[in-house]
C-alpha cells in the first residue's frame, strides 16, 4: 500500500503539503484524491507545499504541472508555495517548464495570490 498525501481544506481552497519523496503511485493518488476533493468541496484554489522538498526530478516537475492542469480543467486555480531555491535552479536546468502553476515563497503569500482574480481572465 503506497503512501497518501492529506489534503486540507481552509475556506474555498484545499492544501497539499508534500512532506516526503514522491514514488509513481503516489502521485497517481494524489492526482485522483485531489480532483474528488475539488468537485466534492468546490474549491477554488490549489495550494501544494513543496518545502519539505530538497530536490525534484523531471517526474516531480511533471507531477506539479499535471496536477495543475487537473485542477484548471476542474476549474480550480493552483499555486506552488515553499519551493526552495535549489529545487527552483533544478526545475530550470532540467528544462521543466510548470505551465499554469503559479508559485508563491510561503502558504500566507499563496493564500494572498488566490484571493485575488485572476489576471487570466476565465478559467
Amino acid at each position: 500500500m503506497s503512501d497518501r498525501i492529506p489534503i486540507l481544506r481552509i475556506g474555498d481552497t484545499l492544501v497539499v503539503s508534500v512532506q516526503f519523496d514522491l514514488e509513481d503511485q503516489t502521485v497517481l493518488n494524489l492526482q485522483e484524491d485531489l480532483a474528488d476533493q475539488i468537485v466534492a468541496k468546490s474549491a477554488q484554489g490549489v495550494i501544494i507545499d513543496i518545502s519539505a522538498l530538497e530536490i525534484v526530478d523531471s517526474f516531480v516537475g511533471r507531477m506539479l504541472a499535471t496536477v495543475a492542469a487537473i485542477s484548471r480543467v476542474l476549474d480550480a486555480r493552483t499555486v506552488v508555495v515553499g519551493m526552495r531555491p535549489a529545487v527552483a535552479i533544478t526545475l530550470v536546468e532540467l528544462g521543466l517548464s510548470l505551465g499554469g502553476v503559479s508559485t508563491a515563497l510561503d502558504l500566507e503569500k499563496g493564500l494572498a495570490k488566490l484571493s485575488r482574480p485572476s489576471s487570466t481572465g476565465p478559467r
